[in-house]
C-alpha cells in the first residue's frame, strides 16, 4: 500500500497516510477538524532505484538498451586533482 501525503488548506497541517489506491483521501483535517480542506500533496518517493539490479536487469525488453539510471557519469570518473607542490626547504 502507498504512503501519502496530505495538507490541510485551513490551518496547513501536513499528514502522512497509509491508504488503498481505492480507499478515499480523507475529508477532515485531523489537527483542526475543518472539513473539506484537506488535499493531496504532490510529493517525491524517498528512495531511488540506481544502478545495476533486478529492476534494471529483469525487467527491461531485449531491444531496450541497458542503461544506468544515474547516468553517464558514472561510466566515465573525473581525473583526480594533481597533488600540490611541495614546500620549499630553507636550508
Amino acid at each position: 500500500m502507498p504512503i501519502y501525503e496530505f495538507e490541510c488548506g485551513g490551518c496547513g497541517h501536513r499528514f502522512d497516510r497509509l491508504q488503498k489506491l481505492s480507499d478515499p483521501d480523507p475529508s477532515a483535517c485531523p489537527q483542526c477538524a475543518a472539513d473539506g480542506q484537506v488535499h493531496r500533496r504532490l510529493s517525491a518517493p524517498q528512495f531511488r532505484l540506481a544502478g545495476g539490479g533486478w529492476y534494471e536487469t529483469d525487467f527491461k525488453k531485449d531491444g531496450d538498451k541497458k542503461r544506468n539510471l544515474a547516468g553517464d557519469s558514472a561510466a566515465a570518473p573525473a581525473p583526480a586533482p594533481a597533488p600540490a607542490p611541495a614546500p620549499a626547504s630553507g636550508d
